[in-house]
């Protein structure tokens, strides 16, 4: 019998580059100012909830964001949570790269120099069974396009399937099952931001 706790998403808060539109795959661009109180709301929005094994990317942006929410100290870095590889591709903005690529999207046409999609599912994958195996909830402290893979893969669907799943910096989502099937209970949630915004 499957598991039947919640595995907890939880994107970074802003960085210069999430906030510019550019590709931040291996370049450890800390959090901006706004992407650190981002990441303060998500102490709030947890408001203590106890995980049985807490698993964060190693670049800051995703570390500090769980450090900032309150799980430092029961973090473990893994790389199989990093972002994804995007090679050539690192720090430029989509519709830069449309103007030498027309219609390119990462998704159905990869990268060169970095990974692709099936190497960012098997990472994903990877993930999923450690957080399948915890004796409890499992937060994941990581990045956009990896958190989109990963959901895709809780589905069993294929890692490109990711572009259907849109995911802003520091939104949450929430993993778990419905009977005997997988299911994504929550995706994208952000009402914490707009709270911290309103107050």
């Amino acid at each position: 019998m499957a598991s039947r706790h919640q595995v907890w998403l939880l994107r970074h808060g802003e960085t210069a580059w999430s906030k510019s539109g550019q590709h931040t795959g291996r370049t450890d661009i800390p959090l901006t100012d706004a992407g650190r109180q981002q990441a303060e709301t998500l102490k709030g929005h947890l408001a203590g909830r106890r995980f049985a094994l807490v698993l964060s990317s190693p670049l800051s942006r995703a570390l500090d964001t769980c450090r900032l929410a309150g799980y430092g100290d029961q973090a473990v870095v893994t790389d199989d949570l990093l972002e994804w590889d995007y090679g050539a591709y690192e720090g430029r903005r989509t519709a830069d790269i449309q103007q030498e690529r027309p219609g390119w999207l990462l998704w159905k046409d990869g990268v060169p120099d970095g990974e692709t999609a099936k190497q960012v599912g098997a990472r994903a994958r990877r993930v999923i069974a450690q957080a399948v195996a915890a004796d409890g909830d499992v937060a994941l402290f990581s990045h956009g396009h990896m958190l989109r893979v990963l959901g895709a893969c809780w589905l069993e669907l294929g890692p490109e399937d990711g572009q259907m799943f849109a995911l802003g910096t520091a939104a949450t989502c929430v993993l778990g099952h419905e009977h005997d099937y997988r299911v994504i209970q929550v995706w994208n949630q952000d009402s914490h931001l707009a709270m911290e915004q309103s107050s």
